[in-house]
């Protein structure tokens, strides 16, 4: 962005009146409801369109065919050319999503991120803010897609030995709480400042709870890979949702959740901000639909949603800011959408959603009334 920018006439997220928001440098100023012209100042006059940072993806585990936990050095640029197609996409960041597989390579896609993080050049790409282990301490009889034959005990030792020396990149990790039989896990992973989120688990609210009381505060894409709701046994998402201090990760393409359970969900939660999107995104991201590798077996991918060949469903193709889309479609109000989408991911892993000095990258969000649809652009 030039070096002095003013926007006017902008909808924020936790803003009742339209808001001015002042850029230097490439960052942003001052936000208030009336600021001063500096000279040289260039205008842009939104007409009371939404402004938000980019979206922020928890989840996502490859692109443009190259599965996360395939990764290799050799990868490096496959890895970058990601990063440029999630920043077309609106997503400023991202956590690559390692799900359960071999330790060793396990180790090895950590060591890439961790080379690839060090070096990266952040000017108009998504960032990589850290690593998703999505296992392997899940739940047999929840793993869904992920192969058993990787699946381990939730010890200390295993986590030590999944971690090796790159904890301080590994950002969250998905465990089934109840697997925890020594109550030490979560404590043990909060301690390295890891995020701790509950998922692929059968575990009850009650153990959910206990799992809350010790340092979990997320759910991986809730509803899947978990016990339904019931009206007698609320189970993990149940414990989840009237928690104000816990956030839960969505899949909003229609397939994953049904467009009623997404709206009793938001429902029941009050539309509290501890409700976040995430694309899940496999490999074919940025691919067309057809029949993928994955690890050993073959996804199908359809629509955008993917599943293996026997029909489990193992994730999507979509990109992140289509979930704010089905959600305003689906009824949801519009600056809670986008705040699923690039806030309340940011909160859910302690970083700092749209203030006065953060990067400027903005996402400009348009509502057509006559035709009932949502689009968005880069504003830089």
């Amino acid at each position: 962005m030039t070096a002095n920018q003013l926007i006017i006439n902008a909808h924020l997220v936790g803003h009742q009146s339209l808001q001015q928001v002042a850029v230097k440098t490439g960052k942003i100023k001052q936000i208030a409801g009336k600021l001063d012209l500096a000279a040289d100042t260039i205008i842009i006059d939104l007409q009371g369109d939404w402004l938000s940072l980019g979206g922020v993806d928890l989840q996502i585990n490859g692109g443009l065919g190259l599965a996360f936990p395939d990764l290799e050095f050799t990868d490096l640029p496959k890895l970058q050319q990601i990063c440029d197609l999630l920043w077309q996409q609106g997503v400023d960041g991202f956590l690559p999503t390692i799900v359960t597989t071999a330790v060793d390579k396990i180790q090895r896609s950590l060591a890439t991120i961790a080379q690839f993080v060090a070096t990266q050049d952040q000017t108009n790409t998504a960032e990589v803010l850290g690593v998703h282990l999505e296992g392997p301490f899940l739940n047999y009889h929840k793993r869904g897609a992920h192969p058993e034959q990787y699946l381990l005990p939730l010890t200390i030792e295993n986590i030590k030995q999944v971690l090796g020396d790159y904890s301080q990149i590994v950002k969250v990790i998905t465990l089934a709480p109840e697997l925890d039989s020594s109550n030490t896990a979560i404590s043990y992973l909060r301690d390295k400042n890891i995020v701790v989120s509950l998922g692929h688990s059968l575990a009850t609210a009650t153990e959910a709870k206990q799992a809350f009381d010790r340092g979990a505060s997320m759910v991986t894409h809730a509803f899947n890979a978990m016990p339904s709701l019931h009206h007698r046994q609320p189970g993990l998402l149940g414990a989840a949702i009237i928690n104000p201090d816990v956030y839960c990760g969505l899949i909003a393409d229609g397939n994953h959740v049904c467009p009623t359970m997404v709206e009793i969900m938001l429902k029941a939660s009050n539309y509290q901000q501890g409700i976040f999107l995430v694309s899940d995104a496999l490999s074919p991201l940025g691919l067309p639909d057809g029949v993928y590798p994955w690890d050993e077996r073959q996804i199908s991918v359809s629509g955008g949603t993917a599943r293996l060949l026997d029909g489990t469903l193992s994730g999507t193709t979509l990109p992140l800011l289509v979930g704010v889309e089905n959600l305003v479609k689906w009824g949801c109000d519009l600056e809670k959408a986008i705040a699923m989408a690039t806030e309340s991911p940011r909160k859910a892993i302690n970083l700092t959603g749209l203030a006065v000095g953060q990067r400027a990258n903005f996402l400009r969000w348009h509502w057509n009334k006559a035709q009932h649809q949502l689009s968005w652009s880069r504003l830089n």
